[in-house]
């Protein structure tokens, strides 16, 4: 048996904070109008209005150990109530505040004619993809509901044109640890001792209808990974299996977007991530733009002729943007032969005397790896 949701009190607004022990108060009195039958904490907090199933747990779990419930079953729990349900239980119930959506970028943006502030400061120079402004032309693909895969050597520059792009950005930091929590959430320790379930990036990005960045994605397990499919195809939900099998269905605007590092090691594209990503575009390093931020003109002519070697197979490293920057805070700080040996101590060992050798023929100086030497 269910009954409305009460109204809201005169003078309660929607988005009033609740009071210590209201939510159980509130809990309370769903368990006390439904009359005896056993309810679920899901069932409960969708009668709250959408309260936190793993908050609404923790309260009958409260009340189970005050008596004014019993746990009536397990597989799900159930709860029902008791005698003294009522004597506890909250006069009105306040609903639960609406999610506002995080601001996105319109689907007909102004045009992009200049540098763009990333989140940390930064400056991002957009290039062009397929005839137009990359952050333009990823805004197009999350409009059409077309997820992108961006792929490229680490440094090139793919975390900076996602965040660029989008401003309303969730992201998960991926590596062989990463854990299906990482995603959705997991429960956390209040400081009343009770468990609290906290929605992770994923959650947060569908209900807000926001971005989902996975970077590094190759490198997570498949059958982690796998929790964020049902959201990405037409079903565009997913089930919280450690918060009671709650359902999110992701907000108009939700938009999944990932990186890879081809060459990393543990970096697999798999045929059901691939699958996933209808669009799939290559990053590289724009070594004209490396000139343009006054990096040492010998620095670029090291990484232009290394990335040649590179895509000729002859060797499997070369300095990137992100190498390159670092480059020139090192010359600026120690000089140019201290930055210039960083490059040659930087590179992988099997490429080493390659990148040595280059770097000495185009600085003119006997280059060394940066080391420490006798006692100052």
């Amino acid at each position: 048996m269910t009954t409305p949701t009460p109204p809201m009190p005169a003078g309660v607004t929607a988005a009033a904070r609740l009071r210590n022990g209201q939510l159980r108060a509130m809990v309370a009195k769903v368990l006390a109008d439904a009359s005896g039958a056993p309810m679920t904490p899901r069932a409960i907090a969708a009668q709250l209005g959408g309260r936190s199933s793993g908050a609404v747990g923790n309260a009958l779990h409260t009340l189970a150990d005050q008596g004014h419930a019993t746990i009536t079953g397990t597989a799900p729990v159930t709860y029902q109530a008791t005698t003294t349900t009522a004597g506890v239980a909250a006069a009105a119930i306040v609903p639960a505040p609406p999610v506002t959506p995080r601001p996105r970028p319109n689907a007909t943006p102004a045009p992009v004619t200049g540098p763009i502030t990333r989140p940390n400061g930064a400056a991002y120079h957009p290039r062009t993809l397929s005839g137009m402004p990359d952050v333009t032309a990823l805004r197009r693909l999350r409009d059409a509901g077309v997820p992108a895969l961006m792929y490229g050597p680490p440094g090139t520059g793919k975390t900076s044109v996602i965040e660029a792009s989008f401003p309303d950005l969730e992201t998960v930091p991926g590596d062989g640890d990463t854990v299906v929590a990482d995603f959705v959430g997991d429960y956390t320790k209040t400081d009343d001792g009770r468990y609290v379930f906290v929605y992770g990036p994923l959650i947060r990005a569908m209900r807000a209808g926001s971005v989902l960045f996975i970077d590094d994605a190759t490198i997570i397990p498949p059958t982690v990974l796998a929790v964020v499919y049902p959201a990405m195809d037409g079903r565009r939900q997913i089930v919280i299996k450690a918060n009671g099998g709650e359902t999110v269905t992701a907000a108009p605007g939700f938009y999944v977007v990932a990186g890879h590092n081809p060459g990393v090691h543990g970096a697999i594209l798999s045929d059901a991530l691939a699958s996933r990503f209808s669009a799939q575009i290559k990053v590289s390093t724009d070594y004209d733009l490396a000139a343009e931020l006054k990096i040492d003109s010998r620095a670029v002519k090291v990484a232009r002729n290394l990335s040649t070697r590179q895509a000729k197979g002859e060797i499997g490293w070369a300095p990137q943007l992100r190498e390159l920057l670092a480059y020139q805070k090192i010359a600026d700080a120690l000089g140019e032969n201290a930055a210039a040996g960083n490059l040659i101590g930087i590179a992988p060992e099997e490429d080493r005397d390659t990148v040595a050798t280059v770097v000495r023929a185009v600085f003119g100086t006997a280059v060394e790896p940066l080391a420490l030497g006798a006692r100052a």
